[in-house]
């Protein structure tokens, strides 16, 4: 055995040892009730979403279907007060915003868009529609944006749906690149959103 062929062994062995730490994900099948992001949140899936083991922040969970990147489902569940959306990166030059209690519905896609600015270096991100709408049976918000990431031209679509509950911020996004990506997946997000019950 020449010493390539023991070397290239070697790094699958590596790979196939951390693949376990790696992994986590988790399918979710369809037609069954299930929390979401370690809250009082559920919801039911119309087909098999594959649960992501990374979490964006304290209280969310992403789902995909064919990678984050292609079509991600966040929810995020009873963020309190004071709380960003996402774990800090630079909590001191860069500060995240935080959910308050007395937030508006109308201030819920401001509050992504500031996020989305800090957490993720959106290069572009514009709030296309606005309108209330029932959240889990409450007082909520429904609004559609687009945006791009820093260092990219891929332009995505997102769709958002939430509320302010007992102080608290529930909210599910669904985005996707626009070609293709976002229609493809757009209805099994809104059967999701559709079934949130706290």
């Amino acid at each position: 055995m020449s010493i390539t062929h023991r070397t290239a062994l070697a790094a699958l062995a590596v790979f196939a040892l951390a693949a376990p730490a790696m992994a986590g994900n988790t399918l979710i099948p369809p037609g069954a009730r299930v929390a979401v992001a370690k809250s009082a949140m559920t919801v039911v899936p119309s087909i098999e979403w594959n649960k992501l083991g990374a979490r964006p922040g304290r209280n969310s969970e992403s789902w995909t279907q064919d990678g984050d990147d292609l079509n991600d489902l966040t929810f995020y569940g009873g963020i309190e007060a004071g709380r960003p959306l996402f774990r800090e990166v630079d909590k001191k030059n860069q500060p995240l915003p935080k959910v308050s209690a007395t937030m508006l519905i109308t201030d819920i896609p401001v509050l992504l868009e500031n996020s989305y600015r800090v957490a993720l270096g959106a290069a572009s991100f514009k709030v296309d529609l606005v309108e209330p709408l029932a959240f889990a049976g409450n007082k909520g918000v429904r609004f559609t944006y687009s945006f791009s990431k820093q260092n990219e031209t891929l332009q995505r679509r997102g769709e958002a749906r939430g509320a302010v509950i007992a102080g608290k911020l529930y909210l599910i996004t669904y985005e996707a690149p626009g070609l293709y990506y976002y229609d493809r997946s757009a209805a099994a997000f809104r059967a999701v959103a559709e079934s949130v019950r706290l």
